[in-house]
């Protein structure tokens, strides 16, 4: 099993604090926010580890990281000249991956507990993607994407609903097979010019095999001021 973190875009929410680095090096309390999904991956026994970025400041977290020795992993790059979408972002690890299984994990995403028993269950079994659920409020659900389930399964996922049906909503946690490369061959640009994550995941609904897990402790997506400060404060509080 193989490492993914996408850690490229624009940060525009993050803009101008954005402008002079990588949103994924801004700090969450004590550490770089990049550190976060590194230690996610590493905890759930995955070592191999390739890091996606923008072309500004790729010098920076190469800088920052290094060959991975540091945190006991190895780390490979890979730069997304242009914002294409996440799809478009886990199509340069094609080569990478090889005959592997991955997961993919977005560069802001805060996880609080091990993603091991998921990655595992998904190593050795037959599904072919897999994305992690996390249960907020229903004023946060309608401002994401929201899971409709079926057991295991996801039958449709909603963006952005006025009213969710479900507070389950799919953070930046993705696991897929090789498979996944020739799917992404087929997407078409969405009006705002990228691959979308919601078609990618909507091809595996209609195969009815785009299966979820649900997270149990806390999870943050540290990409906007708010997210941000809220994610300081939190980290702050467990490290006191």
């Amino acid at each position: 099993m193989k490492g993914i973190i996408l850690a490229g875009g624009t940060g525009s929410r993050l803009k101008p604090l954005t402008n002079v680095t990588n949103k994924h090096l801004l700090p969450i309390y004590n550490k770089p926010m990049i550190y976060y999904p590194i230690e996610t991956l590493k905890s759930a026994g995955i070592k191999e580890i390739l890091i996606i970025t923008g072309v500004n400041h790729a010098g920076d977290i190469i800088g920052l990281l290094g060959s991975g020795k540091e945190f006991g992993v190895n780390f490979t790059y890979r730069v997304q000249d242009t914002a294409g979408g996440l799809p478009h972002a886990i199509a340069l690890a094609e080569n990478f991956v090889g005959e592997d299984k991955f997961v993919s994990i977005n560069g802001d995403n805060l996880l609080f507990e091990s993603i091991k028993s998921f990655t595992d269950e998904f190593e050795k079994g037959k599904e072919l993607s897999r994305i992690l659920l996390y249960e907020t409020t229903t004023e946060e659900a309608s401002k994401a994407g929201v899971a409709v389930l079926e057991g295991e399964n996801v039958k449709e996922v909603i963006e952005k609903p006025k009213n969710p049906p479900t507070n389950w909503v799919a953070i930046g946690v993705y696991m897929y097979t090789k498979n996944v490369f020739d799917i992404i061959r087929t997407l078409k640009p969405s009006a705002r010019g990228e691959l979308e994550i919601s078609d990618l995941h909507n091809y595996y609904i209609k195969k009815n095999s785009l299966k979820a897990s649900k997270m149990k402790k806390e999870w943050m997506d540290a990409g906007s001021f708010e997210e941000l400060l809220r994610a300081n404060n939190f980290v702050e509080g467990k490290e006191k």
